[in-house]
Protein backbone atom coordinates (compact mmCIF):
# COMPACT_ATOMS: atom_id res chain seq x y z
CA UNK A 1 0.00 0.00 0.00
CA UNK A 2 1.41 3.53 -0.83
CA UNK A 3 2.51 5.86 2.06
CA UNK A 4 0.16 9.63 1.54
CA UNK A 5 0.92 12.04 3.86
CA UNK A 6 -1.62 14.95 4.75
CA UNK A 7 -0.42 18.26 4.51
CA UNK A 8 -2.72 21.38 6.38
CA UNK A 9 -0.30 23.83 7.21
CA UNK A 10 3.42 24.07 6.51
CA UNK A 11 3.37 20.82 4.54
CA UNK A 12 1.23 22.86 2.17
CA UNK A 13 4.62 24.63 1.14
CA UNK A 14 7.62 22.90 2.37
CA UNK A 15 6.77 19.16 2.67
CA UNK A 16 10.16 18.45 2.48
CA UNK A 17 10.28 16.02 -0.06
CA UNK A 18 8.88 16.05 -3.53
CA UNK A 19 5.72 13.80 -3.57
CA UNK A 20 5.26 11.52 -6.28
CA UNK A 21 1.88 12.77 -6.70
CA UNK A 22 -0.17 15.63 -4.70
CA UNK A 23 -4.03 15.76 -4.89
CA UNK A 24 -6.29 17.70 -2.79
CA UNK A 25 -7.75 16.08 0.01
CA UNK A 26 -10.21 16.28 2.78
CA UNK A 27 -10.03 14.92 6.33
CA UNK A 28 -13.42 15.01 8.48
CA UNK A 29 -14.00 15.28 12.40
CA UNK A 30 -10.53 17.56 12.93
CA UNK A 31 -9.78 21.50 11.70
CA UNK A 32 -6.74 23.17 11.04
CA UNK A 33 -6.17 25.51 14.33
CA UNK A 34 -3.67 27.67 15.87
CA UNK A 35 -3.83 25.58 18.78
CA UNK A 36 0.29 25.06 19.09
CA UNK A 37 2.99 26.90 21.24
CA UNK A 38 6.04 26.97 18.93
CA UNK A 39 8.70 26.97 21.25
CA UNK A 40 11.53 25.62 18.42
CA UNK A 41 10.66 26.60 14.97
CA UNK A 42 8.32 29.88 14.83
CA UNK A 43 8.98 31.04 18.84
CA UNK A 44 11.09 30.21 21.73
CA UNK A 45 10.14 29.19 25.20
CA UNK A 46 10.47 32.61 26.61
CA UNK A 47 8.24 34.26 23.24
CA UNK A 48 6.20 30.98 22.11
CA UNK A 49 4.82 31.79 18.73
CA UNK A 50 2.33 29.76 17.17
CA UNK A 51 1.58 26.75 14.51
CA UNK A 52 -1.09 25.17 12.96
CA UNK A 53 -2.32 21.46 14.27
CA UNK A 54 -5.46 19.90 13.69
CA UNK A 55 -7.37 19.54 15.89
CA UNK A 56 -9.99 16.88 16.95
CA UNK A 57 -13.59 18.35 15.98
CA UNK A 58 -16.83 16.31 15.64
CA UNK A 59 -18.60 17.42 12.51
CA UNK A 60 -15.67 19.56 11.07
CA UNK A 61 -13.53 19.16 8.06
CA UNK A 62 -10.11 19.94 7.29
CA UNK A 63 -9.22 20.66 3.90
CA UNK A 64 -5.34 20.29 2.51
CA UNK A 65 -3.36 17.95 0.48
CA UNK A 66 -2.64 14.55 0.32
CA UNK A 67 1.25 13.58 -0.47
CA UNK A 68 1.84 10.66 -1.74
CA UNK A 69 5.36 9.77 -1.48
CA UNK A 70 7.61 7.24 -3.90
CA UNK A 71 8.64 3.85 -2.72
CA UNK A 72 12.00 3.98 -2.32
CA UNK A 73 11.40 7.15 -0.43
CA UNK A 74 9.05 6.24 2.26
CA UNK A 75 11.79 4.65 4.91
CA UNK A 76 13.32 8.60 4.66
CA UNK A 77 10.47 10.41 4.35
CA UNK A 78 9.12 8.86 7.58
CA UNK A 79 12.31 10.02 9.59
CA UNK A 80 12.61 13.14 8.14
CA UNK A 81 8.98 13.85 9.05
CA UNK A 82 8.94 12.40 12.32
CA UNK A 83 12.39 14.69 13.40
CA UNK A 84 10.85 17.85 11.74
CA UNK A 85 6.93 17.22 13.51
CA UNK A 86 7.46 15.40 16.76
CA UNK A 87 10.36 17.38 18.05
CA UNK A 88 8.14 18.29 21.03
CA UNK A 89 5.69 15.59 21.30
CA UNK A 90 3.21 18.04 21.08
CA UNK A 91 1.79 16.59 18.23
CA UNK A 92 0.60 12.71 17.73
CA UNK A 93 1.64 10.31 14.69
CA UNK A 94 -1.79 9.21 13.46
CA UNK A 95 -2.64 7.45 10.13
CA UNK A 96 -6.05 8.81 9.31
CA UNK A 97 -8.55 8.20 6.41
CA UNK A 98 -8.60 11.28 3.73
CA UNK A 99 -10.89 11.68 1.03
CA UNK A 100 -9.90 12.73 -2.45
CA UNK A 101 -10.83 14.47 -4.88
CA UNK A 102 -12.12 11.97 -7.52
CA UNK A 103 -13.89 10.54 -3.77
CA UNK A 104 -11.41 7.89 -3.33
CA UNK A 105 -10.20 7.65 0.51
CA UNK A 106 -6.70 6.99 1.41
CA UNK A 107 -5.43 6.56 5.03
CA UNK A 108 -2.68 9.32 5.47
CA UNK A 109 0.30 9.82 7.89
CA UNK A 110 -0.87 13.03 9.55
CA UNK A 111 0.07 14.84 13.24
CA UNK A 112 -2.28 15.99 15.09
CA UNK A 113 -2.22 17.84 18.23
CA UNK A 114 -2.47 16.02 21.83
CA UNK A 115 -4.59 18.62 23.71
CA UNK A 116 -2.75 16.56 27.00
CA UNK A 117 0.93 18.33 25.87
CA UNK A 118 1.92 22.05 27.56
CA UNK A 119 2.23 23.41 23.97
CA UNK A 120 -1.45 23.06 23.46
CA UNK A 121 -3.38 25.95 23.36
CA UNK A 122 -6.68 27.69 22.55
CA UNK A 123 -6.76 30.88 22.07
CA UNK A 124 -8.79 33.93 20.71
CA UNK A 125 -7.87 35.35 17.17
CA UNK A 126 -6.95 38.45 18.33
CA UNK A 127 -4.30 37.20 21.01
CA UNK A 128 -3.31 34.70 18.38
CA UNK A 129 -2.63 37.32 15.57
CA UNK A 130 -0.49 39.34 18.57
CA UNK A 131 1.31 36.54 19.33
CA UNK A 132 2.14 35.57 15.27
CA UNK A 133 3.35 39.22 14.56
CA UNK A 134 5.79 39.31 17.47
CA UNK A 135 7.61 35.55 17.14
CA UNK A 136 10.87 34.42 15.73
CA UNK A 137 12.22 30.98 16.24
CA UNK A 138 14.79 28.68 14.63
CA UNK A 139 13.19 28.40 11.57
CA UNK A 140 12.12 32.23 11.18
CA UNK A 141 9.26 34.74 11.97
CA UNK A 142 5.80 33.26 12.61
CA UNK A 143 4.54 35.70 10.00
CA UNK A 144 6.15 34.07 7.92
CA UNK A 145 4.41 30.88 8.74
CA UNK A 146 1.05 32.57 8.72
CA UNK A 147 1.85 34.02 5.25
CA UNK A 148 2.78 31.42 3.62
CA UNK A 149 0.36 28.70 4.79
CA UNK A 150 -2.52 31.65 3.62
CA UNK A 151 -1.33 32.37 0.28
CA UNK A 152 -0.84 28.36 -0.39
CA UNK A 153 -4.46 27.94 0.36
CA UNK A 154 -5.49 31.06 -1.61
CA UNK A 155 -3.71 29.23 -4.35
CA UNK A 156 -5.34 26.01 -3.66
CA UNK A 157 -9.07 27.61 -3.49
CA UNK A 158 -9.05 26.49 -0.15
CA UNK A 159 -11.23 29.14 2.12
CA UNK A 160 -10.26 29.28 5.52
CA UNK A 161 -11.53 32.49 7.14
CA UNK A 162 -9.83 32.14 10.19
CA UNK A 163 -7.17 32.37 8.40
CA UNK A 164 -8.20 35.04 6.11
CA UNK A 165 -8.81 37.39 9.42
CA UNK A 166 -5.08 36.63 11.05
CA UNK A 167 -3.65 37.68 7.79
CA UNK A 168 -5.07 40.77 7.32
CA UNK A 169 -4.48 41.62 10.87
CA UNK A 170 -1.25 40.61 11.41
CA UNK A 171 -0.27 43.03 8.53
CA UNK A 172 -1.58 45.51 10.20
CA UNK A 173 0.14 45.04 12.79
CA UNK A 174 3.74 44.42 11.11
CA UNK A 175 2.62 47.94 9.68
Amino acid sequence: MAMWVFGYGSLLWNPGFSPAETRRAVLHDYHRSFCMLSIHHRGTVQDPGLVLALDETPGATCTGVAFRVDESEEETVLETLRERELISSAYLERILDVTLEDGKVVPTLSYVINRDHEQYCQLDLETQAQMIARSVGGRGPNTEYLYNTAAHLTQMGIRDPDMDWLETRVRALAE
